[in-house]
């Protein structure tokens, strides 16, 4: 092999490449990881849907409006009526069911005399006005409001008990421990800035890629020769950018309700930042997920979609390589077609990313769902965010698309069996 100047910037490029991609493959995992920290930590089941936080909410408000109990003398008149009316029925059913009860027998009658001669329901129903005035200042003794707000707290936490499955914090916790935090709400505020930190590392070693993937491409379509190292140099690139955009995610379905708002007894209550649903696939866990299946159906889709994102264009790249470095073997059938006359099923390619985002994407019919969820909250403010969008992976599953298409076209020059422009 001849050395030049353009031989060694490709080859400088090709490092680049590898270097600038073990990087971002990486930090991606990062940044992924961080994601599904917090997208876990989000999960409607943790708040709209979590028995745990509808009792702190009742407590809230049973606090709330235990506090707010002080009447005006108009509503202190009204309760000292409504209790004044309540105490009398009591007690004239109680007078009812104990004449019912002595209605007969020799003790019966003695009973029925007795309570009359000493007018026992009488002195009860003259004293109701004192029963009024200690009810009322027993709600306004602050110790006996405590008392108060405690049991009905009580009971409602055992009827939700006994209402509701408990909620499983298994992952929940472990994500707490992992960011060392004590609350949901700290740690999703740390997960949320390392998530921008892994951003921020992730767009020098983007930069990088597409800038060779431009060169590279230019260098197909504008230059007069054909060096086969160069080239060469530039198909190994093509094979780690599609190492990337195999492995990595190709989109981030995120659908959530961003806030949610209503009065509950007057007392506002807000969720905020629930996830419906979160899917980040790359195209291989996509296979995997189908062929763990086990049905017939799936494991044909999963083997054509393996074939056509990770075989085909492998398969394409290696047979490049060898026509550029193997004159005895262009002639060969297979070679040729792969080389040349496979163009068209490059589109494959493209078929299987569409396929990809439509078996986990979704992302209209999302947005279409959520905005009916808005329209059916008459009584609740609800905004919801679709947060879906194309991942690294799809970016450089296309760079290798656009590559490999310019790589094939500029090797039908070669089709002459003595390729004159080709340097040795």
């Amino acid at each position: 092999m001849k050395i030049t100047a353009v031989r060694i910037a490709f080859l400088f490029l090709f490092g680049l490449v590898v270097w600038s991609g073990a990087n971002l493959y990486i930090i991606e995992g990062e940044r992924r990881a961080l994601t599904e920290d917090a997208t876990e930590l989000a999960k409607i089941k943790y708040g709209i849907f979590n028995v745990d936080a509808w009792k702190r909410i009742a407590a809230q408000i049973i606090a709330a409006k235990i506090e707010e109990f002080d009447l005006s003398p108009s509503e202190r008149r009204e309760m000292r009526a409504k209790i004044n009316a309540f105490l009398t029925d009591v007690i004239g059913e109680l007078k009812a069911r104990f004449e019912e009860e002595n209605r007969k027998g020799v003790l019966g009658f003695l009973r029925r005399e007795g309570a009359s001669f000493f007018g026992i329901f009488d002195k009860m129903e003259r004293d109701i006005p004192v029963f009024t005035d200690q009810i009322i200042s027993f709600l306004d003794d602050p110790a006996n409001r405590d008392e108060l707000r405690s049991f009905l707290t009580e009971k409602t936490e055992a009827y939700a008990d006994q209402t509701f499955a408990e909620t499983d914090y298994t992952l929940y916790n472990q994500v707490l421990q992992r960011t060392g935090e004590d609350s949901g709400a700290a740690a999703s505020e740390r997960l949320r800035a390392e998530i921008i930190r892994a951003e921020q590392e992730k767009r020098p070693f983007l930069t990088l890629i597409y800038t060779v993937i431009a060169l590279c491409f230019a260098f197909l379509v504008f230059s007069r020769r054909i060096d086969k190292w160069a080239i060469s140099f530039m198909a190994g690139a093509s094979l780690v950018v599609l190492f990337l955009g195999v492995m990595m995610p190709m989109i981030e379905i995120d659908a959530r309700i961003t806030r949610l708002s209503f009065q509950l007894l007057g007392e506002p209550v807000v969720f905020t930042d629930q996830v419906l649903y979160f899917k980040s696939k790359s195209i291989l866990e996509v296979v995997g997920l189908m062929i763990g299946q086990g049905k017939a159906d799936l494991l044909a889709v999963g083997f054509l979609v393996f074939a056509f994102s990770v075989l085909f264009p492998a398969g394409k790249t290696a047979a490049s390589l060898v026509f550029l470095h193997f004159r005895k073997m262009r002639s060969d059938r297979f070679l040729r077609f792969m080389v040349f006359k496979s163009g068209k099923w490059s589109m494959a390619d493209v078929m299987v990313v569409a396929i990809f985002m439509s078996y986990i994407g979704f992302s209209g019919i999302l947005s279409e769902q959520l905005g009916q969820l808005e329209g059916i909250a008459k009584n609740a403010d609800v905004l919801t965010t679709d947060h879906s969008r194309l991942q690294t992976g799809f970016f450089m599953f296309f760079g290798f698309v656009v590559l490999s298409l310019a790589t094939a076209q500029r090797l039908s020059l070669l089709r002459l069996a003595d390729a004159p422009a080709v340097e040795p």
